[in-house]
């Protein structure tokens, strides 16, 4: 008797205390958003020169996983031109995340630069804070994201007390490690782009230095100060040179892009 009792009793707590998510509030995009990138270099060596292309795009499709409802987000970027004589990338990456919590569900990538080649695919399983990938199983913290999820979360967040050199922590799963991203707040200011004049937020995401990089703070990223959050100019500072990724076009916006200003 006093085990059916206990039985009872344990089926008792998973009825009244189910698998709580997290909700994240999303005025940023929208299904169907789509963002293109031009991508270009610039060194002593071989002055500024385009070098690739990139895009983003939230699809338009609903898959739902765990009776819960996902954006499905893939992005690729490729390298272009004279630049593919000395370094050739072709990588794509897709994650399906859940779109209320917007916690990683399914990630996979497809890599391919140079004679360096690297696939996966991880399947995250949060209600037991588990990523299991095509190589290991890996304990995670609870409302673990993806690199790409954690990048469409990122735009969602709510800024309005951060005051300039404040931080932000963005956790994120790659590689079957878990990282977390310290990014710095920098403050207000407006940049110019192929597309025109906007007012931004400015922000430099902490990654780890070695061949690449020698600061551990050597990138800085402007988004749209309005509802969108769109990141219209990212710029890194790298041991042979400097990355510029600029935002070249854009469909599907959930808001008016107010952060535009006038020529």
């Amino acid at each position: 008797m006093s085990k059916i009792l206990l039985i009872i009793l344990l089926l008792s707590c998973l009825l009244a205390f189910p698998q709580q998510y997290r909700t994240v509030r999303n005025t940023a995009f929208v299904r169907g958003e789509k963002l293109t990138f031009r991508v270009a270099f610039n060194s002593a060596l071989t002055g500024s020169i385009t070098g690739g292309k990139a895009t983003i795009e939230v699809k338009d499709e609903n898959k739902i996983i765990n009776n819960r409802s996902t954006f499905h987000v893939v992005g690729e970027g490729r390298t272009t031109g004279f630049i593919e004589l000395f370094y050739k990338i072709d990588d794509r990456f897709e994650s399906y995340f859940d779109e209320s919590a917007f916690i990683g569900c399914q990630f996979s990538r497809r890599t391919r630069e140079n004679s360096y080649k690297k696939d996966d695919l991880v399947i995250f399983r949060q209600n037991d804070c588990l990523a299991v990938s095509l190589s290991k199983v890996v304990k995670v913290p609870a409302n673990m994201q993806d690199v790409i999820s954690a990048f469409y979360f990122a735009r969602t967040l709510n800024i309005t007390d951060l005051k300039p050199g404040g931080i932000i922590d963005i956790p994120f799963f790659l590689d079957d490690s878990v990282y977390n991203s310290r990014v710095i707040y920098k403050g207000k200011e407006t940049v110019k782009t192929k597309l025109g004049k906007f007012r931004c937020i400015t922000f430099s995401p902490m990654v780890a230095t070695g061949y690449a990089f020698d600061d551990p703070y050597p990138i800085t990223v402007w988004i749209t100060d309005d509802e969108n959050r769109l990141p219209v100019l990212i710029e890194s500072e790298q041991s042979v040179g400097r990355a510029r990724v600029e935002l070249i076009s854009y469909s599907g916006l959930a808001n008016p892009l107010t952060a535009k200003l006038p020529d």
